[in-house]
């Protein structure tokens, strides 16, 4: 088993929180490997940035893998960067409040979740990662939820104050990604 896993959208919108909140949750909950592999640069400054995470039951063999099995997107300019990555079959994870341009494929599973939208409604537009974080954990299952919340609630531990709105958001965006399955 392998997984490759693309997570892209604008500087700033918590691209690379969600690949490493992957990669944490796997190295230390499972006895699977993997690896999380960022690109920074002027991506931080409102371009687009990206991360890759793989997870496998084997060695990994490239921290890249030309073709992903699912897509995190979060802004037009990543949809149009990353679609033709996507396998068929593969899974597009859309924060649909912003990404608004066509998809043209009919061989993928697209899950469109109101992140920017849903969001906002929390209170806080910075949990929009937390939301497709949780939406891609209630589609995937890749892991119990349990982990993955303890993962974030462990890497979240010194802004305490935060947690409960992390929470909600999580819980959020499970919901949207059970009920897309």
């Amino acid at each position: 088993m392998e997984t490759n896993i693309c997570i892209a959208g604008f500087g700033g919108q918590g691209v690379m929180t969600i690949g490493k909140f992957l990669a944490q949750a796997v190295t230390d909950s499972t006895e699977l490997n993997t690896v999380f592999f960022p690109t920074y640069g002027a991506e931080q400054r409102g371009g687009t940035a990206n991360c890759f995470v793989v997870i496998a039951d084997g060695e990994v063999g490239t921290p890249k893998a030309d073709f992903m099995d699912d897509l995190i997107v979060l802004n037009n300019p990543s949809l149009n960067k990353f679609i033709d990555t996507l396998k068929p079959g593969g899974n597009l994870f859309i924060n649909d409040t912003i990404v608004t341009d066509e998809i043209k494929r009919d061989d993928i599973n697209i899950i469109r979740v109101p992140g920017t939208e849903k969001a906002l409604e929390l209170g806080n537009g910075k949990v929009l990662n937390v939301i497709m974080l949780g939406a891609y954990i209630g589609y995937t299952e890749v892991f119990p939820v349990d982990v993955m919340w303890s993962t974030i609630e462990h890497k979240l531990a010194k802004k305490a104050s935060l947690l409960p709105l992390n929470k909600a958001a999580f819980d959020l965006g499970l919901e949207y990604g059970r009920k897309n399955k």
